[in-house]
């Protein structure tokens, strides 16, 4: 058995026109249909068994036929993907909502 890997998809299409909208809802959707999950708006990934798993979930997502924007596939083993590092920001204060600016009338 080979290794167990999970392919990472990363695209940037555009949103300007109606029909570029509907162009990345229709990629969206069919990467849910391939069992995608969304890890963010345009990064998604899932767990491939083996090497032919995972060139029949390339050749799906080649039968999407894109006509604008760029789609990147990339393969790594699932302690790579684990290693991955998640770095969140912090929470906003924001001026308006707090005692730092109260005005007296």
């Amino acid at each position: 058995m080979g290794r167990i890997m999970r392919i990472l998809v990363l695209f940037d299409m555009p949103t300007l026109t109606l029909e570029d909208r509907r162009a990345y809802r229709r990629l969206h959707k069919e990467l849910l249909n391939l069992g995608f999950l969304m890890e963010q708006e345009s990064f998604y990934s899932k767990l491939s068994l083996n090497a032919g798993e995972t060139l029949t979930l390339v050749r799906g997502i080649e039968k999407i036929g894109l006509d604008r924007g760029t789609v990147q596939l990339l393969s790594v083993t699932e302690r790579q993907y684990n290693n991955m590092l998640y770095l969140v920001g912090g929470a906003e204060t924001d001026v308006i909502n707090s005692t730092d600016r109260l005005v007296i009338l």
